[in-house]
C-alpha cells in the first residue's frame, strides 16, 4: 500500500514539473520571437531612420510541444532576419531569415534558396513549419493583405490563391513576371509523421496607393479542399 502510495505522488510530481517545464518553454519561445523582431526593427530603424515596425506577441496556442521547444533552442542564434512577414488577418507576424535550415526554421521563416530575395520583383518563396507559425495558414483566405518589409522597404501584397500540392510541385516556385510571395508549409497543419503533401499561398504585390480590408466578407479558402489538390 505504501508503495503505491509512493509511486502515486511520484507520478503527480512529473506531471507537474512537466506542466511548469512545458509553460517556461513557451515563455521563453515568445520572448525570443519578440527580440528577433526586435533585431529586424532595430535593422530597419538605421537604414531608413522610420519608425520601428510594430510588434504582437505570438500566439503559441496552436503549435505543438516539439515545436516551442525548438524555437526556445534556437536562442543561441543571434543574426538578425531579412525581412518581417505580416498577414494581419490572422494575426502573424514572424521574421524571415536567409535560408531554410533547421535553425532558421526553429526561429521564424525562412526564404527558399534560388527565389528572389524580399523586397525585389519576382518570386519570393518563403517557408516555415506547419506545426509552428505557419500552421495560422490554416485560416488564410483569398483577399487578405500580406505585408513584407526589408531593412530598405515596406511591400504589400493581396492573396489570391491557397491550395494543397505535391512535394514534388515545384513550378509554384518559378520566376513570375510581377512582384510575388509564396508560402510553403508541410500538410495536413495536424498530421503525425512526415506530412506527405505542402500548402502553399500566394500572394501578389497591390497597385500603388491600394489599401485592402482584412475583416471584408472575403471567400474563404478551405485548406481540406480536394480540389485545392
Amino acid at each position: 500500500m505504501r508503495a503505491r502510495h509512493v509511486m502515486e505522488v511520484a507520478a503527480w510530481s512529473l506531471g507537474l514539473v512537466l506542466m511548469l517545464t512545458f509553460a517556461a518553454l513557451r515563455a521563453w519561445s515568445g520572448w525570443q520571437h519578440q527580440r528577433a523582431i526586435e533585431v529586424f526593427a532595430n535593422a530597419r530603424a538605421q537604414r531608413t531612420h522610420l519608425a520601428s515596425a510594430s510588434a504582437i506577441t505570438v500566439d503559441q496556442s496552436l503549435w505543438s510541444p516539439q515545436r516551442v521547444a525548438a524555437f526556445s533552442a534556437s536562442a543561441r542564434y543571434a543574426d538578425a532576419p531579412i525581412a518581417l512577414l505580416q498577414i494581419p488577418a490572422l494575426r502573424l507576424e514572424v521574421p524571415v531569415f536567409e535560408g531554410t535550415g533547421e535553425a532558421n526554421l526553429n526561429r521564424g521563416a525562412g526564404r527558399i534558396e534560388g527565389t528572389a530575395p524580399p523586397g525585389t520583383s519576382g518570386n519570393v518563396g518563403i517557408a516555415a513549419h506547419r506545426d509552428g507559425f505557419f500552421r495560422a495558414l490554416k485560416d488564410v483566405a483569398v483577399g487578405q493583405s500580406l505585408v513584407l518589409e526589408t531593412p530598405s522597404r515596406t511591400m504589400r501584397y493581396r492573396i489570391v490563391e491557397a491550395r494543397v500540392v505535391e512535394p514534388t510541385e515545384i513550378s509554384v516556385l518559378a520566376p513570375t513576371p510581377r512582384p510575388t510571395v509564396t508560402l510553403v508549409t508541410c500538410y495536413p497543419f495536424y498530421f503525425v509523421g512526415a506530412a506527405p503533401d505542402r500548402f502553399v499561398v500566394r500572394a501578389e504585390a497591390q497597385e500603388a496607393g491600394t489599401l485592402l480590408s482584412d475583416d471584408a466578407s472575403r471567400s474563404h479558402v478551405p485548406a481540406s479542399s480536394p480540389a485545392r489538390r
